[in-house]
């Protein structure tokens, strides 16, 4: 096939409406990628159902994100990728979300091609064997229906296919298991200068937690980048990275180098994201994407219970609301866009479950930030956004009492927490007069000594935290929008808070100056136990289609198929019913080989 066949894929309603495909995909992220690559590589035919805008995979067409990101004056998460009122995404300026509280969600994610991978910081934890049992261990929260073991090799595949590099013996301490003789496909990144400083000075130190003797221990994460490849891979046959997401021949992504850039785009796409996966789908022929069109209804036959078809709107342009409508029809049907819209439409579609859990125990990883600067020139705004951090609290008997918790050191400095570097320019230009090489000299003092810690807390399910729809609230094709309930649990509080005096300790050890304090008018403001914080949004929204054991307390079973309706599966981290303290993405790609190998079974019978 010529590189202009593979990448010929679009198709008009007109084709879509004429043709019954083996299995209909709705979202192009990295759920939706990697199932349409397993089950076109075994010969099915798959549509893919993409509300985003269609944007070539070509290094031209990832070069015009970058552009459009370098244009925009307000850097965030989704500014490569323009405003779309009809495939809105949230973010903290717009009112996609209709908040109902007492707490806020906030976060945000981004529909276009290769899903919220195209703004993702990268890190691939797996999660860890307790997190598969929390309520047996634990006696919070939920199990999962499926083990950590019976996950492994899903893993495994989701590493290779993600292109993980980290290092198996620092992961081995955090309480991970692995199958003899496996090592990453890269080898670690290597902690960066910042890192190398904190470490140097509080590697060991010891904290009492509920009478527990805990030892700070730091290692580095593991990422889905461009590294250099492990020679012990595969029995030593070396991993080859795969490059960017185009082409015959392939243009590689190149290897990190350090841009401090990767939330939310990686200039030399030496970070991974989901397009390189849909490259691999297009390239069997089987594949159709039918973008800017957004999925309002599965529809249901009340015969059988089995899904007939996705019902979808069609907008010509992001500047008009003018739209046609579609259907699509196959005999498989998978939602794989993400934990708030798989939710969204089933709701939208008045599929609520027997058990009456969808939209149910919506999750995030609440973020607690902690900020300081070192006393000397540290090399801030070197590296990925987190090369390593401390793992000691991931696990422990502490969580009878309090929610587990990840720490990173962060080398893109303030950011997240003040909006520096552009706070620090405003600061010494407006309020100390500076200019010329003074004020250069003093940004470079200031933000090559800044130090971010963000604590990423476990937050339990709760069937009180979920997605729900309003008729009142609609956008402006007349979809629903998402409402959200939302609040935080003493369990996960307790550690916010202690993690503030943790952040104390660490910046005492280092020297370093405290500069963190929490604004009363932050939305995301609150207080406990006499003090005041503020958190923010992982973006990692989990929890609102969960797996379990039954079709009276759960959505789906554990190969991620819908109790209710035999042929549809509900696929990303609204099936996890449990997050712990790992990031989702390397999770859900792991669940998404799962399902895949029973949609096969499916097909097949």
């Amino acid at each position: 096939m010529s590189q202009t066949q593979t990448f010929i894929t679009t198709v008009d309603c007109q084709t879509v409406s004429e043709t019954t495909y083996d299995a209909v995909i709705v979202g192009a992220g990295v759920a939706g990628a990697i199932v349409a690559k397993e089950l076109s590589q075994q010969g099915k035919t798959v549509l893919i159902l993409e509300a985003g805008k269609s944007k070539d995979l070509t290094l031209a067409g990832f070069q015009s994100y970058v552009d459009a990101f370098y244009k925009e004056v307000e850097k965030h998460p989704n500014s490569p990728y323009g405003e779309n009122h009809n495939a809105p995404s949230p973010t903290k300026d717009n009112d996609y979300f209709v908040e109902r509280g007492p707490m806020t969600l906030g976060g945000s994610y981004t529909r276009v091609p290769g899903g919220t991978t195209m703004h993702w910081e990268a890190k691939t934890p797996r999660m860890l064997p307790d997190d598969f049992q929390l309520h047996t261990k634990y006696g919070h929260g939920l199990d999962w229906p499926i083990s950590y073991e019976d996950l492994m090799p899903y893993y495994r595949k989701a590493e290779h296919e993600i292109g993980v590099c980290g290092d198996r013996e620092e992961q081995e301490k955090l309480g991970l298991k692995f199958e003899d003789g496996y090592v990453f496909p890269m080898e670690k990144l290597p902690p960066s200068y910042l890192d190398q400083k904190v470490i140097e000075k509080v590697s060991g130190t010891k904290v009492e937690l509920y009478g527990e003797t805990l030892e700070l221990n730091f290692a580095t994460f593991p990422q889905g980048r461009n590294g250099i490849p492990n020679p012990k891979y595969d029995q030593g046959n070396l991993f080859t990275p795969d490059g960017v997401a185009a082409t015959n021949p392939v243009q590689y992504g190149e290897r990190c180098q350090g841009n401090a850039n990767c939330v939310p785009i990686c200039p030399v796409q030496a970070k991974y994201d989901a397009r390189r996966t849909l490259t691999k789908a297009l390239q069997t022929g089987r594949v159709h994407i039918l973008s800017q069109a957004v999925a309002d209804r599965v529809k249901i036959d009340p015969a059988n219970g089995r899904v007939s078809a996705i019902h979808y709107k069609h907008y010509k342009t992001t500047e008009s609301s003018e739209y046609t409508t579609g259907v699509a029809q196959g005999k498989l049907f998978v939602l794989a866009a993400n934990a708030v819209e798989n939710a969204r439409l089933m709701l939208a579609s008045e599929l609520p479950s027997t058990s009456g859990l969808m939209g149910r125990h919506l999750m995030d990883h609440p973020f607690m930030l902690a900020w300081a600067l070192m006393p000397e020139v540290t090399g801030t705004m070197r590296g990925p956004l987190v090369t390593s951090g401390i793992g000691t609290f991931r696990n422990g008997n502490f969580r009878y009492k309090q929610s587990a918790f990840a720490v990173d050191i962060h080398n893109d400095g303030w950011g997240w927490a003040t909006g520096s570097p552009y706070s620090e320019v405003e600061d010494a230009v407006d309020k100390k007069n500076k200019y010329g090489e003074e004020l250069r000299q003093t940004l470079v003092s200031r933000i090559s000594r800044q130090l971010l810690l963000a604590f990423m807390c476990e937050l339990p399910p709760d069937p009180n935290n979920r997605v729900t729809i309003d008729p009142k609230y609609k956008d402006r094709l007349g979809n629903y929008r998402p409402v959200i309930n939302f609040n935080l649990p003493d369990y996960s509080l307790r550690t916010l808070a202690y993690t503030r005096k943790l952040s104390r300790l660490i910046f005492q050890r280092l020297g370093a100056e405290d500069y963190t304090h929490y604004d009363h008018s932050d939305p995301a403001y609150f207080e406990f136990e006499g003090e005041g914080y503020f958190y923010r949004g992982g973006n990692h929204f989990s929890g609102t289609h969960i797996m379990g054991t039954t079709k009276y307390n759960s959505v789906i079973d554990k190969s991620l198929r819908s109790w209710d309706h035999e042929n549809l599966y509900l696929l990303g981290a609204g099936s996890m019913p449990t997050i712990g303290t790992s990031n989702t993405t390397v999770t859900i790609a792991a669940l998404s080989f799962m399902a895949a190998e029973q949609m096969l079974k499916d097909l097949k019978a």
